[in-house]
């Protein structure tokens, strides 16, 4: 192969990866879940589908239990870095606004020992629940049908879906949009 066919397919992969990583990095970072070329059908609005999981004590949850409430259901998992770097700031949120009716659930994507070692670690303050499989299954009724983590779907008092957060979300962006659902 010639110096100049080389340097043409150096320069056509390199194209190749940055565009597959610009649209990585705007599919991850997209908020609500759109029916854009991504195909992932719009839910905003939408009742939020109904789910019942095992919390850490093995005791069925239904997500009616929170009917009422602003409810900030976030899909996570333990060896995930970004889904342990968001739980400080949700455990914050919870003492802050759970006296205003908003309840944060978790939902671990993940064994029970490990979802329980870390809540324990972290002193979570909101209801976490788990179910490996099942979770996964819950998380595409919610419009993640990539499995991404951490995903996370803001309810709103009449169990609507208000907003959906594709990755981290920060504090500031919560909080926003945690205050005008209160």
């Amino acid at each position: 192969m010639n110096r100049t066919l080389a340097i043409v397919l150096v320069l056509l992969v390199s194209i190749a990866g940055a565009a597959a990583g610009f649209r990585l990095y705007h599919w991850t970072h997209q908020s609500d879940a759109t029916a854009t070329g991504d195909g992932v059908p719009t839910l905003r609005g939408q009742q939020r589908p109904d789910f019942k999981l095992a919390d850490l004590d093995g005791k069925m949850r239904d997500v009616a239990e929170w009917n009422g409430k602003v409810v900030l259901l976030n899909f996570w998992a333990t060896w995930c870095p970004p889904c342990r770097h968001e739980i400080p700031a949700f455990i914050q949120l919870q003492k802050t606004y759970g006296a205003k009716g908003l309840q944060i659930v978790g939902v671990a994507l993940d064994q029970p020992n490990l979802v329980e070692e870390y809540r324990d670690t972290m002193s979570m303050n909101y209801p976490v629940l788990v179910g490996e499989m099942q979770a996964v299954a819950v998380s595409k009724q919610y419009g993640n049908s990539y499995g991404m983590i951490p995903y996370t779907v803001f309810i709103d008092r009449k169990g609507h879906i208000a907003h959906i957060q594709r990755g981290e979300i920060s504090t500031a962006q919560a909080t926003a949009i945690i205050k005008s659902l209160l």
